[in-house]
């Protein structure tokens, strides 16, 4: 289901600032790649950038790294000693990505962890300014659950894919991952400690806010 008119999507796109050319290259070479959509792109990542600099966090998690596209996008603005700690659990995708954070020269900045981020998240002993969720959907209640403790008063989480292609619409989800991502977004609606609002870009981008 395409959830976005395409001429509006383009025209967002039109009057947005545009990638630089580590971005871009990272773009094309992600249109091979058999998840491409998987790519947070030119509008969203503009928005992550955004966001990074008006909250100038000094610790930022990223679950779900793939190529390192959004992870260069959130660093943006990261405080003079900030880190970004990013986690991705295919090892082909983490060796893209930790080129990628070479090319930009931001390995002292940008800290990758390889593996399953459940049981990685744990031994990770920061309070975070900002998260990211952007992993396997299935898992995004625990991620949340997980990190939402350790997550400072103001800070902020931002979950992807929370539209998932317009499946969570349906009257009856019957897709295991569009499920989940409903259930997902039912356990933030319910959270009475976040204020939360769900964007229509992309594939649906929701910000929770810890009050």
């Amino acid at each position: 289901m395409e959830i976005i008119n395409s001429l509006a999507q383009a025209y967002a796109e039109k009057f947005s600032s545009q990638e630089d050319d580590l971005l871009h290259e990272i773009a094309v070479f992600a249109n091979n790649h058999p998840h491409a959509n998987m790519l947070s792109g030119q509008l969203q990542g503009r928005l992550l950038e955004m966001i990074s600099l008006l909250q100038e966090p000094d610790r930022v998690l990223e679950i779900g790294t793939f190529m390192g596209y959004s992870a260069l996008c959130l660093v943006k603005g990261l405080k003079k000693n900030g880190r970004l700690h990013t986690i991705e659990l295919n090892k082909e995708d983490a060796a893209t990505a930790e080129a990628n954070f070479r090319k930009a020269g931001l390995l002292d900045r940008i800290i990758l962890h390889t593996g399953n981020a459940l049981s990685i998240i744990p031994t990770l002993k920061e309070t975070w300014d900002l998260v990211f969720i952007d992993a396997d959907k299935v898992n995004y209640p625990a991620y949340y659950k997980m990190v939402l403790p350790h997550v400072r008063r103001g800070g902020v989480i931002l979950a992807d894919n929370v539209l998932f292609h317009g499946l969570v619409l349906e009257k009856e989800i019957k897709d295991k991952n569009a499920a989940a991502i409903h259930a997902f977004n039912e356990l933030i609606l319910q959270d009475k400690s976040v204020e939360k609002v769900l964007l229509t870009v992309r594939d649906g981008l929701l910000l929770i806010r810890k009050k």
